[in-house]
C-alpha cells in the first residue's frame, strides 16, 4: 500500500464482501456471484473492483461452506491479492458477522489480519462500484460512524392491506433506496452484530439500521451513481456484460518509437480515435515508448493497444510489448488486442521481405493467443510517392486510420 493514499484516506480501511447467496431469484443451478460473464466469474469483477484500490488492505469474501474451494480456484486463476475467504452463515447478516470476526480473532488464526479502523461492507453481486463513492462512505464514515450509498426511488412503495387492497402508500421523494457499499467505523458495526437479536441476525438486511439501533449511530447517507445496480435476475447478468464489452472498448493506447514518421502516424491515429471513442465517453492515449507513463497504462484497465514502428525489423518491438503485458497480468482478466503497424519508411526493402516480416508476426501471434493476446499485424509502406500523393489529397492516410480505428469502435 502507498504511504500517500493511506494518508489521503486517514485510516486503515478492509472490506467484507458477503457472497454466500444461492441464485435463487436468478433461476439457475449456479449461485449468482459465481455466474460467468465474458467467460469469468461475476465475483472476480467486483473483487478487482476493490482490489485496484491500494489504500484498501484487505478483502474478506465471505461465501457458503460448499463453494469455499471454487472461491480459493477463482483468486488463483485470476491472480487476486490480498483475498481472505471466510465460511458464511445461514443468512446475510451472519454472513457477514462471521466475516467482521476474523479481524478481532485474527492472531488465532492461520491467516492474521490487522482490524482495520474502518471497514467497508459491499454485496459481491456489484461489480461498478468504483472508487469515488467508496472513497466517499469510508471519510463520512469516519466523521459519522457509518455512512452508505443511496439511490432514489424508482417506483412508489404501497401497502396493502390483508385483503390485498391499497392501505396506503409512501411518498416517494421523500424516501431513498438503500444501496451498497456501506461504510462502518469498526468497533461500531462490530459491537452492533455482537449485540444483534436472533431475529435481527436471521431476518434483517440493513447494516445501517443495525448500527442505529444498538450504536446511536445516526449514518451519513451518499448519493450514488446508477451504476450501483445489483445483479438478481438474470436479464441483469446480460446487462452487466454488456457494460463489460463497453468498459473495454473505450480505452486505446497507441504506442510509437521515436522515428518521425512513426510519432506523426501515431499522432493522427491518436486524434482519429480520440473522436471516435468520445462518442462512448471513451479515451485515446498517445504515448511514445520511453514516456515513464506507458507502465501505469499497462496496469490499468486498458485492454486495446496500437504499436507503431518504423524500423526495418520491428518483431522484436511486438514482442516487448507483449512481454509487459503479460508481466501486468491483466490478459489473465479479460483478452487483449494488440495492432502491430509496421511503417516501411525505406526504400529498398521489397514488398516480399516486408511480407515476411508479417508472417514471422504470424506464427508469434499463434503462441501468445493462447495467452489471451491478440495480436493483428499490418504493413504500411510509406515512402516519397505516398507522400506526395498525400499532400496531393488522395486520402490514403485516412483510409489506414479508419482501417485501424474500426477495430476498436466497433
Amino acid at each position: 500500500m502507498e504511504p500517500g493514499k493511506l494518508r489521503s484516506v486517514g485510516a486503515s480501511v478492509a472490506a467484507v464482501l458477503p457472497a454466500g447467496g444461492s441464485g435463487e431469484r436468478l433461476g439457475s443451478a449456479t449461485p449468482k456471484q459465481f455466474c460467468a460473464l465474458l467467460g469469468r466469474p461475476l465475483i472476480s469483477y467486483t473483487v478487482r473492483a476493490l482490489e485496484r484500490i491500494n489504500w484498501i488492505s484487505d478483502i474478506v469474501v465471505v461465501v457458503s461452506l460448499e463453494n469455499i474451494e471454487t472461491m480459493k480456484s477463482i483468486i488463483e486463476k485470476y491472480g487476486h491479492k490480498r483475498i481472505t475467504v471466510v465460511e458464511g452463515g445461514m443468512t446475510r447478516h451472519r454472513s457477514i458477522f462471521n466475516g467482521l470476526k476474523i479481524f478481532p480473532e485474527s492472531k488465532l488464526s492461520s491467516c492474521p489480519l490487522q482490524k482495520p479502523e474502518v471497514v467497508i461492507i459491499h454485496d459481491a453481486v456489484r461489480p461498478f462500484v468504483e472508487e469515488d463513492i467508496l472513497l466517499k462512505v469510508v471519510l463520512a464514515a469516519k466523521e459519522h460512524g457509518a455512512a452508505g450509498a443511496i439511490r432514489p426511488l424508482v417506483s412508489t412503495v404501497v401497502a396493502s392491506s390483508a385483503d390485498g387492497s391499497l392501505n396506503h402508500s409512501l411518498e416517494r421523494a421523500s424516501y431513498r433506496a438503500s444501496e451498497m457499499p456501506q461504510a462502518f467505523v469498526f468497533d461500531i458495526i462490530y459491537q452492533a452484530y455482537h449485540q444483534c437479536s436472533d431475529y435481527d441476525l436471521d431476518y434483517g438486511t440493513e447494516c445501517l439500521h443495525l448500527a442505529l439501533k444498538y450504536c446511536k449511530t445516526n449514518a451519513k447517507l451518499i448519493e450514488g451513481s446508477p451504476d450501483l445496480w445489483k445483479v438478481t435476475y438474470k436479464r441483469d447478468l446480460y446487462a452487466a456484460e454488456s457494460i463489460i464489452k463497453d468498459n473495454l472498448s473505450q480505452q486505446v493506447c497507441v504506442t510509437t518509437d521515436m522515428k518521425e514518421d512513426a510519432v506523426q502516424l501515431g499522432f493522427l491515429l491518436h486524434e482519429t480515435l480520440k473522436n471516435e471513442v468520445k462518442q462512448a465517453k471513451g479515451k485515446s492515449v498517445f504515448l511514445c515508448k520511453n514516456d515513464n507513463r506507458l507502465q501505469n497504462i499497462f496496469l490499468g484497465q486498458c485492454y486495446n493497444f496500437i504499436c507503431i514502428n518504423a524500423k526495418k525489423s520491428d518483431i522484436k518491438e511486438t514482442q516487448q510489448l507483449v512481454d509487459i503485458l503479460e508481466n501486468a497480468r491483466i490478459s489473465v482478466l479479460h483478452p487483449v488486442v494488440l495492432i502491430s503497424v509496421h511503417l516501411n519508411v525505406s526504400e529498398n526493402m521489397s514488398f516480399s521481405s516486408g511480407m515476411e516480416e508479417l508472417a514471422g508476426i504470424k506464427e508469434f501471434a499463434k503462441e501468445v493467443k493462447k495467452k489471451h493476446i491478440l495480436v493483428y499485424g499490418l504493413l504500411i509502406h510509406y515512402n516519397k510517392i505516398v507522400e506526395q500523393l498525400l499532400n496531393q489529397g488522395f486520402g490514403w492516410m485516412d483510409c489506414i486510420l479508419q482501417l485501424l480505428s474500426i477495430v476498436f469502435v466497433y
